[in-house]
């Protein structure tokens, strides 16, 4: 996918409009084999995924800057970093997206961290897009869970994932991000994207969990804009085929 040239979050913003929805193929350096990300590298670009976000618990820098040279070289697919702490940073990505972890109460991850990091932001290349991450239940222990020291929203409570998105977007925050976290058993319910994207006008990206493309499928229907698929690419990267081809009939579906 070409950026558009008012930047990523505006083709996002022109997509959600439209009606459109996006895939993202979530790599994090620290799980990578390189024979496996070169064969999800090409099947990316053929089935025509829109963004690969980069980024994990404990990824460092000298890791960071070696992936996204070797994506950047190989292929034209905009890159968005999605750090789990102010050192994840690189001027070779395109985007970042600048997380503030609204459900849970770690100051360090409110603001703390974004205070570290915003000098370098403010002189980088960058395209920076606030997002509010909304950690939901899985049902298991995630990294992000244990990282970041604090409790996800119970997966079956629709009206506090509502309320907190609802106060990140009055707080000015540009997309919203349900996550049930890498390694996910359950994955962000149809009734909680449902409930949370009828009340919030900005973008609504899922991830966590996604494993099927009926699932995909699902999410969109729901009112997801943006689905993020990880751990399921990493193990098997021809699911590539059958998670774009899912987004492409929705695309279908809306048309007819």
């Amino acid at each position: 996918m070409i950026i558009n040239e008012k930047g990523i979050y505006a083709g996002l913003l022109e997509a959600k409009q439209r009606g459109e929805k996006r895939l993202a193929i979530l790599f994090d350096p620290d799980k990578l084999r390189l024979k496996k990300m070169e064969q999800t590298l090409d099947l990316a670009v053929e089935c025509g995924v829109d963004y690969f976000f980069i980024g994990g618990s404990l990824v460092v820098n000298n890791m960071l800057d070696s992936l996204l040279t070797q994506i950047r070289q190989r292929c034209p697919i905009p890159l968005v970093l999605f750090p789990g702490n102010s050192f994840q940073l690189s001027y070779r990505a395109d985007a970042i997206l600048f997380l503030s972890l609204i459900s849970g109460r770690n100051p360090e991850l409110l603001i703390g961290q974004h205070v570290i990091s915003a000098p370098f932001l403010k002189m980088s290349p960058l395209e920076i897009i606030s997002t509010g991450y909304i950690l939901v239940d899985g049902g298991v222990m995630t990294s992000v869970q244990y990282m970041s020291n604090t409790y996800p929203i119970p997966a079956n409570k629709d009206d506090i994932a509502v309320c907190t998105a609802l106060a990140g977007e009055l707080l000015g925050l540009k997309m919203m991000y349900l996550d049930a976290g890498s390694g996910a058993k359950t994955p962000v319910s149809e009734s909680m994207i449902e409930s949370v994207s009828g009340a919030i006008s900005v973008p609504l990206i899922i991830g966590g969990g996604i494993r099927t493309p009926e699932k995909v499928a699902a999410n969109l229907r729901a009112g997801a804009d943006l689905i993020v698929v990880g751990n399921t690419v990493e193990q098997d990267p021809g699911v590539i085929r059958e998670m774009t081809a899912a987004v492409k009939d929705h695309h279908t579906i809306k048309i007819v």
